[in-house]
């Protein structure tokens, strides 16, 4: 294999994953919500809430950007701050009712949005798609352990 025999690869990787945030970004945005703020709600639906450091490991939002989204959040009444009497350096956040009721109109919408994208492949393609992608981060991994 030639050295550079895995750039054209990279290139589309770089590519998909452009046109995908784009696209999701996009319809995100059509709900009221950035991309980080929508990414906040999906995680706290369906929970009880979580700690903030939780919830920075489990998002794709840095550190430096979170407090700032959960600022807004909390701004627009979506999410609440407590602070958890049997760890008071942690902070606790949750879903208010108008949170929850976002989630549940927000989530189910944008996800019906993603599978009428996916809806022009069969399940075999899906599923073969799936397959290489998760060989392609098995590779990545690889290198981080």
């Amino acid at each position: 294999m030639s050295s550079q025999s895995f750039l054209p690869l990279l290139r589309e990787l770089a590519r998909c994953y452009q046109s995908f945030e784009l696209t999701s970004s996009r319809h995100i945005r059509e709900l009221g919500l950035t991309p980080p703020q929508f990414d906040i709600i999906a995680t706290l639906g369906n929970t009880a809430g979580m700690s903030c450091k939780e919830l920075g490991e489990i998002t794709l939002i840095t550190k430096g950007t979170l407090t700032g989204v959960l600022d807004r959040l909390a701004e627009k009444g979506l999410i609440s701050r407590s602070v958890p009497p049997e760890d008071r350096r942690s902070i606790f956040i949750c879903l208010t009712p108008a949170g929850e009721a976002l989630f549940n109109s927000a989530f189910p919408a944008h996800l019906a949005f993603l599978q009428q994208i996916f809806a022009t492949s069969d399940a075999a393609t899906l599923d073969t798609l799936r397959g290489q992608l998760q060989q392609l981060r098995q590779l990545f991994e690889q290198e981080t352990r």
